[in-house]
């Protein structure tokens, strides 16, 4: 139980005849000074019910109310103000966490149920730039916490791998390219490539004509036209492996665009089965007004599918094969309008599930507040940025601790993970600037700072050649390690908010106020004094480590020992 489920019991149980116990613990409010408790009771509320002054009422409750859950309660004008009982609450929160570890705020709520995660889904061809990070890092941790809650997360890497810029790229390869050059650098050699098409292009039109036939010719099953597709799509895969590798990022399927070529007849025939197909202006619509939406455009003039239509065979075949309890779209904030259609006209095929889908939109990475897509007319590339943040990471660590044995291993992990650290941190609906420099480092709000402080931890666990002992009953009751115990005893809570809402940044806010507690604590208290407190102090170190570190892992991080 948390400190305010503990308070709403204890007024409940006074006033159980005039409010209910969810009333209770809407009223409870988080004092803003410790100075005032650890949880506040307004007793405006009852004022009507009992006809008495609010001042009175608080009063009143405050003889009525006993247990030893509270050191005193004392009354402030209409407030009752509870202050908790340390000693009790620390050596709950440490036994807890002693014994379960990083399973500390496990929950078997999810009773197994698969989710799809739709994440990263970058095009093949071309590279995988700092637009690409959003939506692959916050999928990544949206399901380390629903399988945290007993959910059995399932991410899907939905490749832009169809589509007539294959048809541009076989024109480009078979006129200007090189199988050499291909194998050497996939992503530079196509894209570059793509962009000769287009400058070409400008002079020859007839090119586009070209692209059109050979796209035409792969749609048909052509062997050439295949075997460079399937080509271009492995050596693609290969290089963003490199990057996935890199954020130690995996995916349970790959299966893309192209999966579903042969999926789509099925959807048009169904809607054309329930009517809800209309003919516009020679394309094929659904009509989507009693949603307040605009149509939905399954098939245009000339035939052909489009994106829509396409994710409605995706939501079909992930609902056959998974029978999913939830379906997650880990997509940016633009293509809001897009699935709100795709659940609309799944309703009006009559499938109930679509309520089960659920779009999780992003905003923007900006430098200096704009869009962040060039740099000196490139686009930001992904792995240049990480490999810089890891460059700097080797700095500091030099500079603190030159002759740290596994420097390099820690510096990959302090840097990559200080980017996405940084990515995460923000609520993910906000746009945020990106200066690396100040991702990377390890002052202040960062990913470095919380690993640094686990390293601290561990390096005072080591003086001390502390080991925890799941029999003992460890206890604090000094004001210092209150702050960090609350924190501790929070964090089951901390973890449901974030899969409630699918909201990565609700942990890494959590993880920033340990570690700012904790290093308040390391401050004022000399935690390897010898005096009777000194185990259960360590005992206190032991527990923050082990959630900072459940913190990290569940926003897709390591936390080193030693920095």
């Amino acid at each position: 139980m948390n400190n305010k489920e503990i308070v709403a019991k204890a007024i409940f149980d006074v006033v159980k005849e005039d409010l209910s116990l969810e009333t209770v613990t809407q009223l409870l409010e988080n004092p803003k000074s410790v100075d005032h408790g650890d949880v506040a009771f307004p007793a405006f509320s009852l004022a009507k019910i009992y006809r008495k002054a609010p001042q009175q009422i608080a009063a009143d409750l405050a003889e009525k109310i006993s247990g030893t859950d509270f050191e005193k309660i004392e009354v402030v004008g209409p407030y009752l103000n509870f202050f908790m009982n340390k000693k009790m609450i620390s050596k709950a929160v440490i036994t807890q966490i002693s014994k379960e570890k990083g399973h500390y705020g496990d929950s078997s709520i999810g009773e197994k149920g698969n989710v799809p995660i739709d994440m990263s889904s970058p095009n093949i061809a071309k590279p995988i730039s700092m637009g690409h990070l959003r939506s692959t890092v916050i999928g990544n941790s949206i399901a380390f916490i629903l399988e945290k809650i007993g959910y059995t997360p399932i991410r899907i890497n939905h490749l832009g791998d169809w589509g007539t810029q294959f048809g541009k790229l076989i024109v480009a390869y078979k006129k200007w390219g090189s199988e050499e050059g291909v194998r050497t650098e996939p992503i530079t050699e196509l894209l570059r490539l793509y962009v000769q098409f287009h400058e070409e292009a400008e002079t020859q039109p007839e090119l586009e004509e070209e692209a059109r036939a050979w796209f035409k010719k792969l749609e048909e099953g052509d062997k050439e036209a295949t075997e460079l597709w399937q080509w271009f799509r492995a050596e693609s895969l290969k290089e963003f492996d490199k990057i996935y590798s890199m954020l130690e990022v995996s995916f349970d399927s790959y299966n893309g665009e192209a999966f579903y070529n042969d999926k789509m007849d099925e959807i048009v025939t169904m809607l054309e089965e329930k009517h809800l197909l209309q003919e516009n202006e020679g394309a094929e619509i659904v009509d989507l007004s009693a949603y307040d939406l605009n149509p939905a455009l399954i098939k245009k003039s000339d035939g052909a599918t489009l994106y829509i239509t396409r994710d409605l065979a995706a939501a079909l075949y992930r609902k056959r094969t998974y029978d999913f309890a939830k379906s997650i779209y880990v997509v940016g904030n633009e293509q809001s309008n897009h699935f709100k259609q795709l659940k609309a006209v799944l309703k009006e095929l009559g499938f109930d599930w679509s309520k089960d889908m659920q779009h999780v939109p992003f905003g923007l990475i900006t430098q200096g507040g704009k869009k962040l897509s060039t740099r000196k007319g490139k686009i930001v590339l992904l792995e240049e940025v990480l490999n810089e943040a890891v460059e700097l990471a080797n700095k500091q660590i030099m500079e603190k601790n030159p002759d740290l044995p596994n420097r390099e291993e820690v510096a990959r992990q302090v840097g990559i993970g200080s980017v996405i650290f940084h990515d995460l941190k923000n609520d993910r609906l906000n746009n945020f600037d990106f200066v690396l420099e100040e991702v990377v480092r390890f002052e202040g709000e960062t990913g470095p700072y919380v690993q640094y402080t686990h390293a601290r931890a561990m390096s005072i666990l080591r003086k001390a050649n502390f080991v925890i002992d799941e029999t003992k009953e460890y206890e604090l009751d000094d004001k210092e390690s209150w702050e960090v115990v609350k924190l501790l005893q929070k964090f089951p809570e901390v973890v449901m908010q974030a899969a409630d809402k699918y909201e990565p940044s609700v942990i890494a806010k959590h993880a920033i106020q340990v570690a700012q507690a904790f290093n308040k604590y390391y401050a004022h208290v000399k935690i390897l004094a010898e005096d009777d407190q000194k185990e259960s102090r360590l005992a206190l170190v032991y527990a923050m480590a082990t959630i900072i570190k459940e913190d990290l892992r569940l926003l897709g991080l390591h936390a080193p020992n030693e920095m």
